[in-house]
C-alpha cells in the first residue's frame, strides 16, 4: 500500500528552516549548578544581566524534593518537620496544671450560678 508521503516528516510545503529569525534572539544567560543531599545536579538558566543576590541560594530537587544548594560537597540539610499539634497541646503550653484546674473550677462556678444550682 503506497502512501505517496513526504519524505520529511512533519513539515510542510512552502515551510523553511527554523531559526533565530523565526524564534527571536537568545538572551545572554548564565548557567547555575545546585546539588541535593541525595547527589542529583540541576542547573537552571538564569539572565546574565540579573543581580547575583537575586539568584536563589536554594532550590527544590525536581527528582527528590529535598533542598538543593550551591556546594557539592556541603548541601543544605533537611529542615525537621514539625508534628502537627492540637489545640489542647498548645493551651498545655501555656498553662499549668493548677491553672488549668482553677480555670475549670471558675468556669464551671458561673455555669451552675446561670442555671440557679449554686
Amino acid at each position: 500500500m503506497p502512501t505517496g508521503g513526504s519524505a520529511i516528516r512533519g513539515s510542510r510545503v512552502g515551510s523553511g528552516p527554523m531559526g533565530e529569525q523565526d524564534r527571536g534572539f537568545h538572551a545572554d544567560r548564565i548557567q547555575i549548578s545546585y546539588w541535593c543531599a541525595n547527589g542529583h545536579e540541576m542547573s537552571p538558566y538564569f539572565l546574565a544581566t540579573i543581580d547575583p543576590t537575586e539568584i536563589p541560594d536554594q532550590f527544590d530537587c525536581p527528582n527528590c524534593g529535598l533542598p538543593a544548594g550551591r556546594d557539592q560537597a556541603n548541601p543544605p540539610a533537611v529542615a525537621k518537620l514539625e508534628p502537627y499539634k492540637t489545640h489542647l497541646a498548645y493551651v498545655k503550653e501555656r498553662r499549668t496544671e493548677e491553672e488549668a484546674q482553677a480555670l475549670l473550677e471558675d468556669a464551671l462556678h458561673q455555669l451552675r450560678v446561670r442555671r440557679g444550682k449554686a
